[in-house]
């Protein structure tokens, strides 16, 4: 098993883009700066972090590094206030820095205490204020504590103690300037800029993670302390974030709607531009790469500590000179005795063969293609407790390719094989046809015979990919993978988080079609190309475990409405999948208005006009 949290141990390659960063970062000319390290979820941003973290730590130039992680702040009153102090504790508790250092950050700490009223109202900084007053440390907020000696010691206990101490500590401020806010943060920023300066550090390095997780209203907070207080001399900013959660929490703070950028409403644009001054958006794996990632992922869990480690320099050595060819077996094999050689080989089995399908299924995520690694390993110690004689991994990995790529086609092969005692005649005669024919005359066999499901580029290289599946007793195969046949989606937990709350919005009994549309247009149709085809492999298979329900198939016809991208096609593949018997009659009035589209109007004409299905009777009156 594969842990999924953020590593140091680079098995992707990804040092050339942190040693990219750091090379930014020690530029002077280029300091202050925010940079944004952007990508989807898992794709590997806290990873590149955490390798620039340590690589940067090592330098002995006095560049002073920071990583904090966002989602921590997300439970304080004032999130920007929270990571303030949390950066200028680190001056105070670090051993590296003088007595007098210390005391400096102490006394900002204070001042941002005193930030955090002026933000806040009163009513959650009472009773800090009390705690203070009480243990004689009153000197945290100057100005208060000038009030205060003016008025009566139990009055101020009473008042502090009581129901009205916000309205107490409001009415002491009444008199103070309004222009003191905006002093009291360029003091800020000149003390900051000062403790910098004596802490003798060159630059100071401040890496901020999981940014994507908070609320929008404290992802703006922490982007806008970084620009308002701490964006100083000799200073940079790395930021982790899936961009999409960031540009919906500008919109959101804004109450603006965001659009695609280079359109019309740049409001969303030029703020996140103001934030951050180089966005780096992190490439998606390649097939190569993805191949590459498997076996080193499989040499981690099947090889000793130190044979790995040794694979792992031959690895980064044989990437500084070849960035674009895979890394597998055969160069390896140069690096590890026979015996763990033949070991890889079987755990490996099909799975390098069947990288470009991964790639395509799970988007080249690394966090993806780690789970999907996760659930193969269970099932297949599953097999082994269970005493399944004959058991081939390879099998099993090429049957989890079509169950992640292609439920509904994975479930079909279920109920061919379940009625032939494990060997279905349709897999036959499918693997049979795509070896003997080109792929033209593949395809048009199945466009004309009854595999017009089937007829997908990927779907026809998983049937060309070894080992041919004509002749497994597939039982032992499905009842392995019985709890996603009989109640689950597969590959639910493999869905970014994104995916499933657009969906979630959206699959909401009574929600007027005003909203459902609102939502297409302001979440779905903002998705990248890959997520939206997840988001519409999503759809259809929340709809075919559905389907009596009206909504799901609602949701199709909104889609198109709106123009989504794919939806047509997706629409036409959920409707071959299901009983007609099944749809609610309602939606064959909605498909009427489908007539004349040019993908589905032939083709529904075609499905509804044999059938004496309810849904077939509405839409033919």
């Amino acid at each position: 098993m594969w842990s999924d949290n953020e590593t140091t141990e680079d098995l992707l390659g990804f040092k050339v883009h942190a040693d990219l960063i750091a090379e930014v970062i020690n530029d002077p000319d280029l300091l202050p700066i925010t940079m944004g390290i952007f990508g989807d979820w898992g794709s590997g941003k806290s990873s590149i972090l955490k390798i620039l973290s340590n690589h940067l730590k090592q330098e002995e130039d006095g560049t002073f590094v920071l990583y904090f992680n966002g989602w921590l702040f997300e439970g304080y009153d004032d999130a920007k206030a929270a990571l303030l102090e949390s950066i200028i504790k680190e001056f105070e508790e670090n051993k590296r820095f003088t007595p007098e250092i210390k005391q400096k950050a102490k006394k900002l700490i204070k001042s941002v205490n005193w930030m955090r009223i002026l933000g806040l109202g009163f009513k959650n900084i009472a009773l800090p204020v009390a705690d203070a007053y009480f243990t004689g440390g009153v000197s945290i907020l100057p100005f208060l504590a000038g009030k205060l000696s003016k008025i009566d010691g139990s009055h101020i206990i009473e008042n502090l103690q009581g129901d009205g101490a916000e309205n107490f500590l409001k009415s002491l401020v009444e008199d103070l300037p309004k222009d003191d806010p905006s002093m009291l943060v360029r003091e800020f920023r000149e003390n900051f800029k000062e403790l910098i300066k004596e802490s003798k550090i060159s630059k100071l390095v401040i890496i901020i993670d999981d940014l994507d997780r908070c609320q929008p209203d404290r992802i703006i907070e922490n982007l806008e302390a970084i620009k308002l207080f701490l964006n100083v001399e000799n200073t940079a900013f790395i930021i982790g974030a899936d961009p999409r959660i960031v540009r919906h929490a500008i919109s959101h703070r804004f109450k603006v709607r965001d659009v695609e950028p280079g359109t019309t409403n740049r409001v969303v644009d030029d703020y996140l531009e103001k934030l951050i001054q180089i966005p780096y958006y992190l490439p998606k794996l390649s097939d190569s790469e993805v191949e590459t990632y498997i076996s080193l992922l499989i040499c981690k869990r099947e090889l000793d500590l130190k044979i790995f480690q040794k694979v792992l320099d031959t690895f980064n050595e044989y990437r500084e000179k070849n960035r674009y060819s895979v890394f597998g077996l055969t160069n390896i094999k140069e690096v590890i005795g026979p015996d763990d050689y033949e070991k890889l080989s079987k755990s490996l089995g099909s799975l390098p063969a069947l990288s470009s399908i991964i790639t395509q299924s799970l988007y080249g995520n690394p966090r993806q293609i780690k789970r999907f690694l996760n659930t193969f390993i269970l099932r297949n110690r599953l097999a082994k407790v269970a005493n399944i004689s004959g058991f081939d991994e390879s099998v099993l990995a090429k049957l989890m390719i079509l169950e992640y790529t292609e439920l509904p086609l994975f479930l079909k092969l279920y109920e061919w094989q379940s009625t032939k005692e494990g060997r279905p005649d349709q897999i036959l005669e499918l693997e049979n046809k795509c070896s003997e024919y080109s792929e033209t005359d593949f395809k048009e066999f199945l466009t004309k015979g009854d595999y017009s499901n089937w007829n997908k580029d990927k779907v026809i290289q998983w049937l060309k990919v070894e080992p041919a599946l004509c002749e497994i007793d597939l039982r032992d195969y499905y009842w392995i993978s019985r709890d996603n046949i009989s109640s689950t989606i597969s590959g639910a937990s493999l869905i970014p988080p994104i995916i499933k709350s657009t969906y979630n919005k959206l699959n909401q009994e009574g929600l007027p079609v005003k909203a459902t549309k609102a939502i297409i247009k302001k979440d779905v149709m903002l998705l990248n190309e890959s997520e939206l085809n997840q988001f519409l492999e999503f759809a259809v298979a929340m709809a075919q475990r559905n389907q009596e329900s009206t909504l799901s198939y609602k949701l199709f016809q909104f889609m198109i409405e709106e123009g989504v991208r794919g939806s047509e096609e997706s629409y036409k593949y959920l409707l071959n999948l299901i009983d007609l018997e099944k749809i609610p009659p309602a939606i064959g009035v909605d498909l009427r208005s489908l007539k004349n589209n040019p993908v589905l109007g032939d083709f529904l004409s075609e499905l509804l006009s044999t059938s004496n299905s309810k849904v077939a009777k509405a839409f033919k009156k």
